[in-house]
Order: C-alpha cells, then structure tokens, then sequence
C-alpha cells in the first residue's frame, strides 16, 4: 500500500512539476528563428516584413502532451528616415500542460526603433506590452487525500483536504524591453562570401506584473533575464558558413543555457540581375540544453520561405520516464522581401530595413 501511494505522490508531484514549469515560462529549442520570444530588439533587424510560425509537443512519452504554438508579425512602418527605423510587433503565443489543461494565452504589441551606427552595424531597442491569461480545470486535479486505501484506488468523491480551493483562471498584465546589436557584413543573407553576421542583445520580460498562482493573490511571475548570441560565420575560401547561437535565461533562482551551431550548405546562388534562380540552403547541427536535452536540428531555405524542425533527446534526471524522448518542434517562417538576397541584412540601402 505504502509503495502505491508513493507512485500515486510521485507521479502528481511529476505532473505537477513539469506543469508548473510550463506554466512560468514558455521556451522554444528554435529561439535563434522564433527571435520575438527572445528579444523585440531583433525585430527589423533584417527583414521589412516577416511572419513566423511555431508549434511544439512535449513529454508525450510520461503524460498526456505538452503543447505550445506561437505565432509573430513584424513590419517596418513609417518613412525610412536617414538614420532611424520603426518596426511594429505583434505576437501571440498559447500553452496547454497536462491532464488539469493548465493553460496560457499571451497576446503582445509592440515597436522596435532602430539606429544606425555605419554601414555595416545598428543598435535597436524595443518593448512589447500585453496580458497573460491562465486556465486550469479545477475537477481534473488528484489530491493525496484522494487516494482510498480500502479500495486502493483514487476516489474523487473523497475531500482534497485543501484549506482553499485554486481559482479556475487568473489574468495579468505582462512587459517587455530589450536591446540588441546587429552587425552584417554584406547586403546579401544566404549567398554572399562576406555574408559575416552577428547579433547580441539583452531582454527583461514579465518585470514581475503578471499574476501566478492560482491560490496566492500576491504572488507574481518573476522577471526573466535573457542574453543571446549568435553569428552566421562564412567559411574561407566556400559560399558555406556556420550559424552559432548562445542564450542564457535566468528566472528567479532558475538558469538555463543553451548553444549550438548548425551548417549552412549553399544549394543555390540566387541570379544577380534576372533572380530566376531562387536562392536555397540547408543547415544542419546540434545544440545542448545545459543538463537538460540533445537538440538536432534543420532548417531549409528556400527563396522568402524558411521551415525548421527539431527534436528534444532528454538527457536529465527524468530519462528513465521519458526514454530519453523530449519534444519535436516545427517552425515555419515567410519574409515579404526578396529572399535571402540584395538589400537585406545591411544598413546602407533602401530595403535594409
């Protein structure tokens, strides 16, 4: 009896774990692409108009799916000034963990402004404000007290034995700033030997506004700290490069760090003066989720279209449950400019913004 009511503890204590860390915090393995939940600095840096699309499943091999879609918009608005740029923001992401469908609904707007350093290098800032929307469904949750011994079995009928009862739902007010330096060495994105890139910013989210708990009325979303890196990085003597990345998060008293690069195989130049041919590549690699997961990843280029698809290997403590199987994710991207070609990525022409 003793031993099934640990499993019973164990595995509520799991659900419960893995919930509530999903329900703080949503992350993508793709954050180099899904750049608006990482840092509204990045927005325009490159492109004038693009949408990005996401969805990630995870944890199917313990529980019932983890799952989390995302969705962003981002266009320049405005007259190009000779120095300066704006970009719009729009972003909407939604989360659903677990058997009680703990769910998340986070819609934000927000501005990037934009600054030109030289030819080659820009500073941006940006912000976006909006509400985090949380559900939770009160009768699917199993409490301790629940669990009958005489019939060794859980029995709903049976008292949670909680002095008070969790609120279905809760809203709160969400904020977020971020900086970000954008350096690129040609006009071109995907073709050009001296298509060097990098990018390094910081961003603040939550800034503790959002409400967090379903019992506490007090208790808030803890601000999240996030730096990133990452640099397309041409391989002398190819059209071929590396695409390294870096982020650090600190939320509280938690960390997570993850980096890895990917190679950028050149499939096709795109034509300098009639663009009949449509630039293509395909990347691939690894990143490591520090103690946490094995990431390979793809990402294929095509013309204004991008899709990338990656898959979590669990390596933590909780391999002997998962079997080492985390998360799939797929990422779909469309940028409204010409792709991956003249006037993107660089400060000195028309169309760089």
């Amino acid at each position: 009896m003793k031993t099934n009511t640990n499993k019973i503890k164990s595995l509520i204590g799991f659900v419960l774990l893995c919930g509530g860390a999903l329900a703080q915090d949503i992350h993508f393995s793709q954050y180099a692409e899904i750049q608006s939940s990482i840092n509204p600095a990045l927005a325009g840096t490159i492109y004038n108009t693009r949408a990005m699309a996401t969805f990630k499943s995870q944890w199917g091999s313990v529980a019932k799916s983890y799952q989390t879609i995302g969705f962003s918009f981002e266009q320049s608005i405005g007259k190009k000034l000779r120095k300066y740029s704006f970009t719009s923001i729009f972003n909407i992401f939604r989360d659903q963990a677990g058997d009680a469908k703990m769910r998340m609904l986070n819609p934000n707007l927000g501005m990037c402004v934009g600054i030109k350093l030289d030819k080659t290098s820009k500073l941006s800032a940006g912000f976006q404000t909006g509400f985090i929307y949380r559900t939770i469904d009160i009768n699917a949750l199993r409490w301790e007290n629940q669990w009958d011994e005489s019939q060794l079995a859980y029995n709903p009928e049976l008292s949670s034995g909680e002095a008070v009862n969790p609120r279905s739902a809760i809203t709160g007010y969400d904020g977020v700033i971020g900086l970000n330096y954008s350096y690129a060495a040609s006009e071109k994105f995907i073709s050009a030997r001296d298509g060097n890139k990098f990018n390094a910013g910081f961003c603040m989210q939550h800034f503790g506004l959002p409400r967090n708990s379903f019992i506490i009325n007090s208790e808030k979303l803890s601000t999240r700290l996030n730096f990133h890196m990452n640099a397309d990085i041409n391989i002398p003597n190819s059209k071929n490069a590396i695409m390294g990345n870096v982020l650090y998060m600190r939320q509280a008293t938690n960390s997570e760090i993850t980096a890895g690069a990917l190679f950028k195989f050149i499939l096709q130049d795109q034509s300098t003066y009639t663009g009949l041919k449509k630039p293509m590549a395909l990347a691939a690699g690894f990143q490591y989720r520090y103690k946490d997961a094995v990431i390979p990843c793809a990402l294929f280029l095509y013309d204004k279209y991008a899709f990338g698809l990656s898959y979590d290997v669990n390596v933590s403590a909780l391999t002997p449950a998962s079997r080492r199987m985390g998360g799939i994710e797929v990422m779909l991207r469309y940028n409204v400019s010409p792709g991956y070609g003249k006037n993107l990525g660089r400060t000195d022409t028309k169309a760089s913004y």
